[in-house]
């Protein structure tokens, strides 16, 4: 028998103007669960968590919370009230019972200083304090919305391992594909004032929501053949008894209506970069170049040569000095020695994390055109703003709307439309993912995978960059930063490799009494019988995984099968899941093993 639900909400409904946020919503919380929510940006996921935490009073509906029981709610946007330091602020959050360790060990391992002064907190120091509110207590509940934005990679890997490690139910909204994947059990899709759910994590989501889709959308083709051959009879097969022609006519009329109020799903952000001439084949070249603040070294004698066509990501702790690398590069800040020489026929297009090209007070068109009239050029060719906001999903009304009014989703895309728009043969993107939804980064990873031009990326989001980048620059303590072919994961990849053969050469260099050195005249150190044998069976192994992910997709592509069989379909997903699992885990040992056969014979 299934445990009460911790939360329970029944027939939720919230109507802003028009159209419905919320319809006759169903969400059920038990103890234990995973829950990722997900849905377009403007669907109503935060709207929803805030009902749920009880800050926002729904329109009609119940919400059931267990008598007892403790929800914590991370919002958005954290407020600090009156508190003097991050402990205090911390510690207000806990209850009679909870254990005050949990406030310094969450401060610790969230890289805070408690008697920081709320006040003086970056973006991302403000997100580490708030997530430490909410997580000390260990609540019932959690609910969070966008955790990981403002957070750098190992945070972001922390609280994964935190949130696994929680006894509470937690219901998280992010765009973070990787994070979601690592933390959820079940997924709740809000799309177009509704819910739907399977019991399945993140990694399962978008192909089962992708064959929902295509059934809405030959059901919606069915309805409309309906209405046609009703209309057909209207005009000229009238000719039967008066009660059954007006019956038939009354059912022509409700089919009319529920083709007006069937909502289609939102449309998609059409991108296009603005088109300008080509650059030189080298684009960036640095050699030795090093920066210092005072005492703290962030880039030391690093060089690297970027060329046309190369994608470049930067990844990083928070601090470590990505921005100030990046600023480098692209010829924005001088470095204290060392040269940067910039290749020919260069124009760049710069994207801000903190959105600071973008004016609360200035209307979206004009934030767009910087108040130079009502019309943008878009490779070469002049075009009204409100045809090119649309292309971003932006509302004719939303035109003349302050920027300030703008939720965090729409003002990343206006200033992805804004800088898009700007001919460009290098793209600088920094930290462009915050805030978007999946499809929109869905579009924008594409854009970028076949961007003929250069792009240097920074970015937190593991999954984004390794669809998108060619090599990754990362920093080794010390200033020091390497760059490693690939994505992210080919970096941890590497990374590990490297990692285990220094400990393997730092076993052998301190050899202890019992074993003497070895001869200099000794052998070479080879690979052992075990890792010889994974070597040779590992590519086996991968290839079968990858034909049962493609046979297993294979059959999930059958459109009627999530309607004829759902059991099987959820099976499915599962063993798809299990197998990209094995798969990854599979390709990173042989990929360290190939490194190490490498290293040994080099």
């Amino acid at each position: 028998m299934a445990p009460p639900p911790l939360l329970r909400l029944d027939g939720v409904r919230l109507t802003f103007g028009g159209t419905p946020l919320l319809a006759d919503v169903e969400l059920g919380v038990l103890p234990g669960d995973r829950i990722a929510l997900v849905g377009r940006n403007g669907s109503g996921k935060s709207t929803l968590l805030k009902i749920a935490a009880g800050t926002v009073e729904a329109d009609g509906g119940e919400v059931f919370r267990q008598p007892g029981a403790t929800i914590r709610y991370l919002a958005q946007e954290p407020d600090f009230g009156d508190a003097p330091t991050v402990e205090a602020y911390v510690a207000a959050g806990l209850g009679p019972a909870d254990d005050p360790y949990r406030v310094t060990r969450l401060i610790e391992g969230l890289g805070l200083r408690a008697d920081a002064r709320p006040g003086d907190l970056s973006g991302g120091e403000a997100r580490r304090a708030a997530l430490a509110r909410v997580l000390a207590p260990e609540p019932d509940i959690v609910l969070l919305d966008e955790p990981t934005n403002h957070l750098d990679l190992p945070t972001i890997e922390w609280l994964e391992e935190e949130v696994a490690s929680l006894r509470s139910a937690v219901v998280i909204i992010s765009h973070d594909r990787r994070f979601l994947e690592k933390t959820t059990r079940a997924t709740v899709w809000l799309d177009r004032g509704r819910v739907r759910r399977i019991e399945e994590g993140f990694g399962s989501f978008e192909a089962w929501r992708d064959k929902v889709l295509e059934e809405e959308e030959r059901d919606l083709q069915k309805l409309d053949r309906k209405i046609v051959r009703e209309e057909h009879w209207l005009r000229y097969g009238v000719t039967a008894r008066r009660t059954r022609n007006e019956r038939r006519l009354a059912g022509l009329h409700q089919l009319r209506a529920d083709r007006k109020n069937a909502r289609r799903a939102t449309g998609t952000v059409e991108m296009q970069v603005g088109d300008t001439r080509e650059s030189g084949k080298l684009v960036i070249e640095a050699k030795g170049i090093s920066k210092a603040y005072g005492d703290r070294l962030l880039v030391e004698n690093f060089s690297t040569r970027i060329q046309r066509g190369d994608r470049v990501g930067f990844v990083g702790p928070n601090g470590a000095g990505k921005t100030t690398l990046l600023k480098m590069l692209i010829g924005e800040a001088e470095p204290d020695s060392g040269a940067v020489r910039l290749g020919t026929n260069l124009d760049l297009a710069f994207l801000d994390q903190k959105r600071a090209s973008l004016r609360d007070d200035l209307p979206v068109s004009e934030a767009l055109t910087d108040g130079r009239g009502d019309q943008v050029m878009v490779n070469g060719e002049p075009r009204h703003v409100a045809g090119y906001l649309k292309d971003f999903l932006f509302q004719p009304e939303q035109i003349r709307t302050p920027v300030g009014n703008l939720s965090g989703g729409e003002r990343a895309r206006l200033l992805l439309a804004k800088t898009l728009a700007t001919p460009a043969n290098v793209l600088v993107l920094d930290e462009p993912t915050n805030d978007l939804d999946m499809e929109t980064l869905d579009l924008l990873q594409e854009l970028i995978a076949n961007y003929p031009g250069t792009v240097l990326l920074v970015s937190h989001d593991r999954d984004f960059l390794d669809r998108t980048v060619t090599s990754v620059i990362s920093p080794e303590g010390d200033g020091r930063w390497l760059e490693y072919a690939g994505g992210y994961t080919d970096m941890a990849a590497q990374k590990r490799g490297a990692q285990a053969e220094a400990r393997k050469v730092e076993r052998t260099a301190k050899p202890s009494a019992a074993s003497p050195p070895r001869p200099a005249s000794q052998p070479s150190a080879k690979l052992s019988f075990k890792q010889k044998f994974a070597l040779e069976t590992l590519p086996k192994e991968i290839a079968r995984l990858e034909a049962a992910i493609a046979k297993a997709e294979a059959e999930m592509g059958d459109p009627a099968l999530f309607t004829k069989n759902p059991d099987r379909f959820a099976k499915l997903a599962r063993e798809s899941e299990a197998h990209r699992a094995a798969l990854a885990k599979a390709e990173d040992e042989w990929l360290e093993l190939e490194m190490l056969k490498a290293e040994l014979e080099g």
